[in-house]
């Protein structure tokens, strides 16, 4: 899944008429690269949920057939943060253990080796942790014995990429309407899996930091 269905403010004005997922690096939509990197390691069914200007990443990307994928929709009509979105989802998504991406992250990890190696009985999901970048210096968890943990040092940010299984936010015990993924986390500190990446990774969440990315993709393209 990937998710796409986030107001961007963080980017405005550039997110005033172009969804976030759209803007462009490297002369393509951020989503299309992450597209082409899941059509890559042999993904071939998407869901992606859609919010603000959700109509445009529609018309864009239609059914997936430019990737070899079957591109299906989720439209939100309020919006249902990260972990309100997959949930809604779900029933798109089926009832196997699902790779999430968040639609404005950069990131050249393999997740082929994700898929090679299934989750162990009763692990509840795989997160990718990466070092700290300037905007978040304090982060979100540490990883203690490759799972994920509140009080292990140091500690690490969540990529935005994860591997999950259906029923660890269907048998989540605050289920609601609009919640974080992050809260859906806090609570199986010690049974998810923690891997730490240290590779090309970037959330694109402001216009400087989407100007760097595109400047440095261009050039090593060029």
């Amino acid at each position: 899944m990937l998710l796409a269905a986030g107001y961007g403010k963080r980017m405005r004005p550039l997110t005033d008429q172009t969804p976030k997922p759209l803007l462009q690096v490297a002369g393509k939509p951020l989503i299309e690269h992450a597209l082409e990197r899941l059509a890559a390691i042999g993904v071939r069914r998407v869901v992606i949920n859609l919010g603000h200007l959700g109509e445009k990443i529609r018309a864009r990307l239609g059914s997936g057939e430019r990737w070899g994928l079957d591109i299906r929709y989720s439209v939100e009509v309020e919006p249902l943060e990260t972990a309100g979105g997959i949930i809604k989802a779900l029933p798109l998504l089926g009832e196997a253990p699902f790779l999430v991406v968040n639609g404005d992250v950069w990131c050249d990890f393999d997740l082929s080796g994700w898929l090679a190696e299934p989750l162990p009985e009763g692990c509840p999901g795989r997160l990718l942790m990466v070092p700290n970048p300037p905007h978040n210096p304090e982060g979100d968890f540490g990883i203690d014995h490759g799972l994920l943990s509140g009080t292990a040092k140091p500690r690490y940010t969540f990529s935005g990429i994860s591997w999950l299984r259906p029923e660890m936010l269907t048998g989540y015990p605050k289920m609601r309407p609009c919640f974080g993924l992050g809260e859906i986390f806090v609570h199986n500190e010690g049974r998810l899996q923690a891997e730490l990446f240290r590779g090309d990774w970037c959330d694109v969440g402001t216009p400087e930091r989407l100007q760097r990315l595109d400047a440095r993709l261009r050039g090593s393209v060029a």
